[in-house]
């Protein structure tokens, strides 16, 4: 999860293609004989994602783990390519105005899993069906840049008048609010995947089993969910551009245990084991660099702990501030994740602020933390730490989660003089509650969606975002991110997320930890394997040699 520095301040947006890994194995195999998946050599991949995806609907997909499944099944407008660049994939020809607001997508020929044409009226449908308060997608506002988008999803406005329109089968218009240039990675997102409209329409549960009605227009078709068990996606013959897919399966089984991942993969069952759909061993990680096994690759993401605003005592700016303080990141890197990650004093990565490298204030600032505690019980009227409402540290199940709760509790308790009691669920159990304010403080990642710092930034726009879960809202801190999406200006747009970033470190609704790095171990059989600088990975290129 970490960085090498030198590494990380060349990366704005690096994905990398990586060597992964097939050793035959027990594995179920076919074969194949053409192109670069070699002759006879199985093609059929074998991956942890370690838990059950939530949603694998795109428009209430909010989480890696459903976003690694939709990655491969769907297709949107764009596809990121392995350089790291979004280029043309349900679309095959993009139309941009001069004022940068209008884009204009001509679709290519394509087809569902089930034969029906993709046509501009399922981006349409998708996107509006996101934006429809009524569906709750906690991912609207990654549509708010399309003109009217917002009003819509906050009930003020008419989804009629959202700017996308399907002007006929093979032609979506796209109005936005303001010129946004990273608009087409954005296309790639999963919520802007297509949805069948037909499907959809027929039967609202479309989403929830495979099956003939869980239709697809990516590289491969999900024909197995066997839930919180496992998912088999299969090549997706109907796939216009089937020729470059050389894998035949893909197995994701769940398991949430990075020991018994690491021997899968030992033991031929697994073809990688690591991120950035599972975990590995924090113990196993001096050997596998000693054994020269480990692929270590920078990304833009940040761990922190989530405080709940709303309620004491972490309604205190000043107790947030105290907690945030007597963290030792560095300690928890060097002798728990041991994955070069770098200690985060700051939430946006250094891929998208340089400067945050050094961050907002000092790891481990002990005096100061104490300073603050002293501060926020004052304001609160205790005499001492003793009379805090009792405090719950939240995280999900997960060895490395645990592990970094359990050293934290432990400083805590021995800067702050603070008892903390531990408290983890399962990972859609965990999302429910975090999103309904239902804890303290809360472990929680997040991975850069497209390479701009407003990622990292927007999310805690509006208290009732769907991916704040802090209860904190700033006028002000609203107000900078306002302006920076009409800036044309790059350099003064970057100056007012800048602003806005320092606001937010200043209230402190989120104690950064570190900054993210993916750490995996493979064979060396299976080439193309894309694995992004946001973190996100694609098997559309992936084959045995």
């Amino acid at each position: 999860m970490n960085k090498r520095l030198s590494i990380f301040f060349s990366m704005l947006l690096v994905l990398s293609m990586f060597l992964a890994a097939c050793s035959g194995g027990d594995k179920d195999s076919g074969s194949s004989s053409d192109g670069d998946g070699g002759k006879d050599v199985p093609q059929d991949l074998a991956v942890n994602i370690n838990s059950e995806p939530p949603s694998l609907h795109p428009g209430l997909a909010k989480d890696a783990t459903s976003g690694t499944v939709l990655r491969q099944t769907f297709e949107g407008l764009t596809r990121i390519n392995p350089d790291g660049k979004p280029e043309e994939a349900a679309a095959e020809k993009i139309e941009v105005s001069e004022d940068q607001k209008v884009y204009t997508y001509t679709l290519r020929d394509a087809q569902w899993t089930n034969g029906d044409p993709v046509t501009a009226e399922d981006f349409e449908y998708a996107w509006k069906w996101a934006l429809d308060p009524a569906n709750q997608s906690e991912y609207a506002y990654q549509l708010y840049y399309i003109a009217g988008g917002q009003a819509a999803n906050e009930g003020t406005g008419s989804l009629d008048d959202v700017g996308v329109e399907a002007v006929d089968e093979k032609t979506l218009k796209v109005t936005l609010e303001n010129p946004t240039p990273f608009f087409n990675e954005l296309t790639a997102f999963y919520t802007y995947l297509p949805i069948n409209s037909k499907v959809a329409q027929a039967n609202p549960d479309w989403a929830n089993d495979a099956g003939d009605d869980y239709t697809s227009n990516g590289p491969f078709k999900m024909t197995e969910w066997s839930h919180s068990d496992k998912i088999v996606l299969e090549k997706n013959d109907t796939y216009w551009d089937k020729d470059t897919v050389k894998l035949n399966s893909i197995e994701m089984i769940m398991v949430n245990d990075p020991n018994t991942e690491l021997s899968m993969l030992d033991n031929g069952e697994l073809d990688w084991a690591g991120a950035p759909t599972g975990a590995l061993p924090t113990d196993a990680m001096q050997a596998l660099k000693d054994e020269d096994r480990l692929v270590t690759q920078p990304i833009a993401g940040v761990y922190n702990y989530k405080f709940n605003t709303t309620a004491e005592p972490f309604n205190n700016v000043n107790i947030r501030k105290a907690f945030t303080y007597a963290i030792n990141r560095q300690e928890l890197i060097d002798n728990i994740l041991q994955g070069e990650q770098l200690p985060a004093m700051a939430i946006v990565p250094p891929s998208m602020f340089a400067e945050n490298e050094e961050g907002y204030f000092a790891d481990n600032d002990v005096e100061k933390a104490k300073e603050f505690l002293q501060k926020g019980l004052e304001e609160l009227g205790y005499k001492d730490a003793s009379e805090l409402p009792a405090v719950t540290l939240s995280y999900n199940t997960s060895e490395a989660h645990q592990k970094i709760a359990q050293a934290i509790q432990d400083m805590w308790k021995q800067n702050l003089g603070v008892e903390v009691t531990l408290d983890n669920s399962e990972w859609a159990v965990y999302l429910d509650k975090v999103h309904a304010l239902d804890y303290q403080v809360a472990r929680m990642g997040w991975l850069g969606d497209f390479n701009d710092a407003i990622n990292f930034l927007e999310l805690y726009r509006d208290a009732d975002g769907g991916n704040n879960d802090t209860g904190w809202e700033s006028k002000e801190f609203q107000d900078l991110l306002a302006k920076s999406a009409t800036e044309a200006d790059p350099e003064a747009r970057q100056q007012l997320l800048k602003d806005a970033e320092a606001i937010f470190m200043e209230d402190m609704p989120v104690a950064p930890i570190y900054f993210y790095t993916n750490n995996w171990v493979q064979d060396e059989s299976l080439k193309g394997v894309a694995v992004s600088g946001l973190g996100d990975v694609q098997y559309k290129w992936a084959y045995f040699e």
